[in-house]
C-alpha cells in the first residue's frame, strides 16, 4: 500500500438508502393507482436526526410505513446497510427499524406489561428486562404509579410518552416517529427531544421524525426532508434551511389542498 492509499478517505455507505421509490394506492375504482409517493431517492447516514415535513397528504406517514414494511413500494428499491429490504426477514427488520405511529396503543396491557413486552418477545432474562425498563422510565420520567394503569387510565400525552419509551427499550438502529410530541405539553416535548438528540449523538441511533411543529423540528433535526404531493422537493441541512420560507410553503400547500376538496 502506498502513501496516497493510506491517506485516501474511506467512503462510508449510507445506513438507509432509497432509490427511485414509488407507492400508489391499492383498492378499486377511480382512486386505484393514484400516486402517493413518486421517485423518492435519498440516503441517510448513521446517527442523523431528520425531520420529514409537508402538508397533509404529502406522503410523510406513507414514507415511514414503507421504511417499516407496513407498506411495500410499487417501484424502486430500499436498502438497509446495503441489504435489499426485500431480503431481510420482516421481524429482523422491525427490530432494527422501529416505527411509532401518532396514536399509539398499549393493546390492553398495563404500562408495565407494555414496556416489558418487546423484550419478552426477544427472550431477555427477567433481570435484563427490569434493568432496561428502569433505564427507560428514568429517561422519560415515568412514575411508579403509572405501571399498573391501562391505556384507558392514561391521558393521550401519557400514552404517547409510554409508547416512546416502549419503542426505545429494544434499542433499535433506526427510530421512525410520526408526530411524537403532538399530545405532550411543551416542557415534556422538549425533554423528549433532548433525550432523542442525546441517543443520536452518543449512541448513533438514527431518527426520522414527522413533525408539524416547526419550532420543535428546528430545535431537533440536523436535516430536513420536505415532501409535497408525494415528491421530495427539499433535502437540506437544518442550518441551511430557510425556516420562514418553509412555513410559507406549508401554508400555501395546505391552502391548495383544502381548495381541492371544494
Amino acid at each position: 500500500m502506498n502513501f496516497e492509499e493510506v491517506l485516501e478517505p474511506q467512503i462510508q455507505s449510507p445506513q438507509l438508502e432509497l432509490k427511485e421509490v414509488s407507492l400508489v394506492t391499492e383498492g378499486k375504482g377511480a382512486l386505484k393507482g393514484m400516486p402517493i409517493l413518486t421517485g423518492i431517492s435519498l440516503a441517510v447516514n448513521r446517527g442523523e436526526r431528520i425531520c420529514i415535513i409537508g402538508s397533509s397528504g404529502a406522503g410523510k406517514t406513507s414514507l415511514l410505513r414503507l421504511l417499516n414494511r407496513l407498506e411495500e413500494p410499487t417501484g424502486g428499491i430500499i436498502y438497509l446497510d446495503d441489504r435489499d429490504y426485500r431480503k431481510i426477514p420482516v421481524l429482523d427488520l422491525r427490530r432494527a427499524v422501529m416505527l411509532l405511529l401518532q396514536e399509539p396503543k398499549l393493546l390492553g396491557m398495563t404500562v408495565r406489561e407494555a414496556l416489558d413486552y418487546p423484550l419478552v418477545l426477544q427472550k431477555f432474562s427477567r433481570n435484563a428486562i427490569e434493568q432496561r425498563v428502569e433505564m427507560m422510565r428514568e429517561l422519560f420520567h415515568i412514575p411508579n404509579e403509572w405501571l399498573e394503569r391501562t391505556e384507558l387510565q392514561l391521558s393521550a400525552g401519557q400514552r404517547q410518552l409510554v409508547a416512546i419509551a416502549r419503542a426505545l427499550v429494544i434499542q433499535p438502529k433506526i427510530l421512525l416517529l410520526d408526530e411524537p410530541t403532538s399530545a405532550l405539553d411543551a416542557g415534556t416535548g422538549i425533554h423528549v427531544l433532548n433525550v432523542l438528540v442525546d441517543l443520536a449523538e452518543n449512541q448513533g441511533m438514527t431518527i426520522l421524525m414527522v413533525n408539524h411543529q416547526l419550532d420543535m423540528a428546528q430545535r431537533f433535526c440536523d436535516r430536513v426532508f420536505y415532501l409535497q404531493q408525494g415528491q421530495l422537493l427539499e433535502d437540506t441541512s437544518s442550518i441551511q434551511m430557510d425556516w420562514q420560507y418553509l412555513r410559507e410553503r406549508l401554508v400555501d400547500a395546505e391552502t391548495q389542498a383544502s381548495q381541492e376538496w371544494f
